[in-house]
């Protein structure tokens, strides 16, 4: 039977000082570290395993992976390792306390910079010290200059659908370890989730999430797997 887990990574440095992160290559906190390692003894008490890995080209996700396989005794799984996973890129925000913003512009604005389906962030400014100009990760892609939700499902989608899918299809057990929005991309298309519903999805940090898949891969069972 196909099975996909979702991992969102641990805590970063970033989630803890409250800042936006999306592309920028903020690392694990402590606590995040010890949320990786928990996932990973969980993940193992429970008897699951997995024969193909995927996460994004961002260090808080690819070690989040590293430490889940590391409790699993499994760091000689193949992992993937594409952009197209990656958070969404968050443009202007980039760097700036939420809550700073909030005071700032208000919450309104900011709730819709965050949660609308559609309607991404402003871009960053061209002097921004975040930019990722120089960036080997992505000397061949067009970086963008910010993102909606719906900018982000649809590089994600198509990666899944080519690369992830067919792992499933074959009857591969398959952990997929990134960020908050590219999990509620996967999550929109295979609970089918509507726009308006997945704006409120909260996906909590280092938190295994099992979809347990029929041979069309349709969806039979998802849960947490700290809830079983």
């Amino acid at each position: 039977m196909p099975t996909l887990v979702l991992l969102r990574h641990g805590q970063s440095q970033w989630n803890l000082e409250n800042r936006f992160t999306g592309w920028w290559d903020s690392d694990l906190s402590p606590k995040g570290i010890d949320e990786a390692r928990a996932a990973g003894r969980l993940l193992a008490e429970r008897g699951m395993d997995f024969d193909a890995c995927f996460t994004s080209v961002l260090t808080r996700a690819i070690r989040t992976l590293h430490l889940v396989l590391h409790e699993m005794d499994r760091l000689w799984l193949p992992v993937v390792k594409d952009w197209r996973l990656n958070e969404r890129h968050y443009g202007g925000l980039t760097g700036l306390n939420k809550q700073e913003m909030i005071d700032k512009v208000g919450a309104d604005q900011v709730k819709i910079w965050r949660r609308s389906f559609d309607i991404p962030p402003p871009p960053l400014e061209p002097d921004s010290e975040w930019r990722l100009a120089g960036d080997r990760r992505y000397a061949k892609v067009t970086v963008p200059e910010s993102e909606s939700l719906k900018d982000t499902i649809e590089r994600v989608l198509p990666y899944y659908r080519a690369e992830i899918e067919p792992r499933l299809a074959a009857g591969e057990r398959v952990i997929v370890a990134a960020h908050g929005n590219s999990l509620r991309a996967l999550e929109k298309h295979l609970s089918g989730i509507s726009d308006v519903d997945i704006i409120g999805l909260e996906i909590p940090t280092g938190q295994p999430i099992v979809y347990e898949l029929a041979d069309d891969l349709s969806v039979t069972d998802r849960y947490y797997l700290s809830e079983r």
